[in-house]
């Protein structure tokens, strides 16, 4: 059901991958620069690099899904 719909949308499994790949770098740069800004002895940067760091496997997972929904919806010509 919620594959179709984001399907419908227009959210393609190209797009959920690109934003899995994307959060990555996102999670890297939010950890370092949270180490460079936050002062000594506060434990927050690695907290925030991590939640970050599980949105990927969301994304990833949501690709794999509308690519599996994509290629059911192909018509398969017969040979």
């Amino acid at each position: 059901m919620i594959v179709k719909l984001l399907h419908d949308k227009g959210l393609r499994s190209e797009h959920a991958n690109t934003i899995a790949c994307l959060t990555i770098g996102l999670s890297v740069a939010s950890w370092v620069t949270s180490m460079k800004v936050e002062p000594a002895g506060i434990d927050r940067a690695d907290r925030w690099g991590i939640f970050i760091a599980t949105w990927p496997a969301t994304w990833f997972g949501l690709g794999q899904a509308l690519a599996r929904y994509e290629s059911a919806d192909e018509p398969h010509g017969d040979m």
